[in-house]
């Protein structure tokens, strides 16, 4: 079974994550002359600001600003400013491994992993069935590599149990968008916010995970707009906001319903709009007639007044912007979050026209074009429905496969997870996905992994998750390979490829074909370069709704990105959704749908008395894999920290630093305090970017949303125990992993 070879400290020792810091001495920190600076785009978050690499003796060494391109105009995070670390890391996976029981990971040539992957691959499947062997995959990787993930699993692998860690991030935006439009994507360009009279951001903490998109909002704050913020702690945009709705976890459908029942009441409605171009408008009015104003107030902690007084901004406007991230979607419920925010928007009819829109801001960095084209276990290429006889029929057909070889809808992550727990899943094969950290309730993760009888990933960076790997295969950054990813915003834009794998690694697209060469499908793999690979996913894709099939290399690099749809190479691509109020639906019109408010899995009481919510922090992505490795980054934020406002501390006699014991239902952590004043009196939070005994995920809850299956990372019951101990005392584990390293 997959347990580990070693001890982790052991696996740590070798493998990372260590801290890698610039030398400054060196021409690698600031070359004066580089040989290339080659435009590209930053490999973190869904923004996928331009960014320039410099580029000396064939390693990649520095940064320049990309001033031209037209989202960013140069701007950066702290993340995007020091992306290029990662380059040149001395973590870096040079070859092929295999794990030695007892000697932990060593070594060996291609031919052999390749060997061992294909041999078990077919034993497992042999014995128990092709849906034995599962695949997990990641949405940092191009649009061409997440094209030939979904074609590998289907066609190579013949598994239908196959999903992505964009099941963590967008799928209950998408499924919301989805039920109301017919399509996902954000409806607008981000230029649409900069005359926008009101803008609504709820459950994104912009400021820290998509700074760059500040400079956005502050440009419609210039021109006069208001800002309302709906987030349970006070983030840095909401000290700037107009108003700042610090709703308790799990009640955003509440405040949303409330708002539309003033809405309603107050005739602050575009009936023009609702009568002529929307269906279910009744029928969702009738399921907010009892959220008045004090109800609204008695399940979301906040005052009536100023409900309405947010309800009223809103509805008085004239242009105005809604976007949404994680806070509002990883719910149980969170489909029915994403549309009670939809039913805003569609009741003042103020999407489809400039500075009037709507936008779910995806967090990882091809999140938008990943759920796109395939790797969804219920999706197929142009974000076709694998259920679908006739979108079936069209793909099986691109493929050159019969339409019933492929296989149906499989599990989603956790479902996967859950699978292998029970003995139905015996095998697997990841590619960037760190489940170990990501997934919720982490200790049935770990139990998952140890009970495989076997699993091979496709990485650059040992994770924790690939600590329990057979083989690992040795994979590739971004910058490694040509491609497309497409922003949060709808935008194609170009990713170069700036050097080439370092050692022996390979290309991703490499290995995928390389393994479906030796699994009899080589002729439906045989890709010359990344072009050959997006062309297919055009064809895949058109006339879909996500239609690709106008948009090539050369016209995404003449005009800095597309906008999809786009039907045909002389279309101009679409910033704008919607301007002839013509939807993607049965009926062509866009689709109220009623949201009766739903009470979170678990709620606090006698035992568990507190809520615990989950997020990010500004200097770390997802989890953490590449970020925890880069010094500066680390140095800005190295540990998880519990964040408790003073009124509950004192309750508790917690002081600043002391080092907290948070349980739930799923088990106990420790974290040091951070006492704030800027988060509710009956919460607390901590981030969850860190793997081992400082994983927040060791204690969140696996409830599923039902029709996107995310997990409710936002809201579960814990209590808190002081431990008489001070932060410094803090795990062994965390001491190995921040070591510092110069190279």
């Amino acid at each position: 079974m997959a347990k580990l070879p070693v001890t982790a400290d052991e696996i740590i020792n070798v493998f990372g994550p260590h801290k890698h810091y610039p030398n400054k001495g060196t021409v690698r920190s600031n070359p004066q002359n580089p040989d290339a600076l080659v435009k590209t785009h930053c490999c973190f978050c869904g923004l996928q600001c331009g960014i320039q690499l410099k580029v000396k003796d064939k390693k990649v060494v520095g940064f320049e600003p990309w001033n031209e391109f037209p989202f960013n105009e140069g701007r950066l995070c702290p993340k995007g400013v020091q992306r290029y670390m990662q380059d040149n890391h001395p973590d870096r996976l040079l070859s092929p491994y295999k794990r030695v029981e007892g000697k932990g990971f060593v070594p060996i040539e291609w031919d052999e992993a390749y060997d061992v992957v294909i041999n078990e691959i077919k034993r497992i499947q042999e014995k128990y069935g092709k849906n034995s062997f599962a695949m997990l995959s990641g949405v940092s990787i191009t649009n061409e590599k997440s094209y030939m993930v979904g074609k590998f699993a289907r066609v190579a692998l013949k598994t239908a149990n196959l999903d992505y860690n964009g099941r963590l991030c967008m799928v209950s935006a998408g499924a919301g968008n989805k039920k109301a439009f017919g399509m996902d994507r954000s409806s607008n360009s981000w230029a649409d916010l900069a005359h926008a009279e009101v803008i609504i951001i709820t459950g994104a903490n912009v400021s820290e995970c998509f700074p760059v998109l500040t400079h956005k909002i502050w440009e419609a704050r210039d021109n006069g707009a208001k800002l309302i913020v709906i987030d349970p702690r006070q983030i840095p945009i909401a000290r700037t906001a107009d108003i700042h709705l610090p709703l308790r976890p799990g009640t955003d459908s509440a405040l949303t319903n409330t708002m539309l029942k003033v809405l309603i009441d107050n005739n602050w409605l575009d009936n023009d709009f609702i009568n002529n171009y929307t269906s279910g408008f009744e029928e969702t009015a009738e399921a907010v007639k009892d959220c008045t104003l004090e109800w609204g107030e008695e399940v979301t902690g906040i005052p009536k007044e100023l409900i309405y007084k947010a309800a009223e901004m809103w509805g008085k406007a004239k242009t105005s912007f809604l976007m949404h991230a994680r806070g509002i979607e990883h719910h149980s419920k969170g489909v029915q979050n994403v549309s009670s925010c939809i039913n805003l928007v569609l009741a003042t009819g103020r999407i489809g026209k400039p500075y009037c829109g709507y936008g779910t801001i995806t967090g990882q960095g091809n999140g938008q074009g990943g759920r796109e084209h395939g790797h969804k276990c219920d999706q197929l290429p142009g974000n076709r429905d694998i259920e679908n006889p006739e979108h079936r029929k069209f793909v099986a057909n691109v493929w050159g496969i019969k339409e019933e070889d492929m296989p149906g809808k499989g599990l989603s992550a956790y479902e996967i997870i859950e699978a292998i727990n029970r003995g139905e899943i015996k095998g697997l094969l990841s590619i960037c996905f760190n489940p170990l950290v990501s997934l919720p309730n982490n200790s049935n993760v770990r139990a998952a992994l140890e009970k495989l009888e076997f699993y091979a990933g496709i990485d650059f960076f040992l994770s924790e998750t690939l600590r329990h790997a057979n083989i690992i295969l040795a994979g590739s950054l971004q910058e490694e390979e040509e491609g497309t990813t497409t922003s949060a915003e709808g935008r194609v834009i170009r990713i170069r490829a700036v050097v080439d794998p370092p050692g022996k690694a390979k290309r991703d697209s490499e290995i995928l074909m390389e393994l479906a060469r030796r699994l009899g499908q080589g002729d439906k793999f045989n890709y010359k370069n990344s072009e050959e690979t997006f062309n297919e996913l055009r064809v895949a894709s058109r006339g879909s709704a996500a239609d690709y099939y106008g948009i090539t290399y050369e016209r995404v690099e003449k005009n800095l990105g597309i906008f999809w749809p786009c039907p045909t190479e002389d279309h101009p691509g679409t910033p704008r959704l919607w301007e002839d109020k013509v939807f993607n639906t049965n009926d062509k019109k866009a689709h109220f749908n009623p949201t009766p408010y739903k009470k979170p899995t678990e709620e606090p009481d006698e035992d568990y008395p507190i809520v615990l919510t989950t997020g990010r922090v500004v200097s770390q992505y997802l989890s953490g894999s590449q970020t925890r490795r880069i010094g500066k980054l680390v140095d800005l934020y190295p540990e998880p920290l519990l964040e408790i406002h003073p009124k509950l501390a004192a309750k508790y006699g917690i002081e600043e630093n002391d080092l907290i014991k948070v349980s739930t239902r799923r088990g106990s952590a420790l974290f040091p305090a951070n006492v704030v004043e800027t988060i509710r009196q009956d919460t607390v939070f901590i981030p969850y970017h860190w793997g081992g005994v400082n994983s927040a995920n060791q204690l969140t809850i696996d409830a599923l949303d039902p029709v996107s299956k995310i997990p409710e990372f936002k809201v579960c019951a814990c209590k808190v125990e002081k431990t008489g101990r001070k932060k410094g005392e803090n795990s062994e584990e965390f001491a190995n992993q921040s070591r510092d390293i110069q190279y």
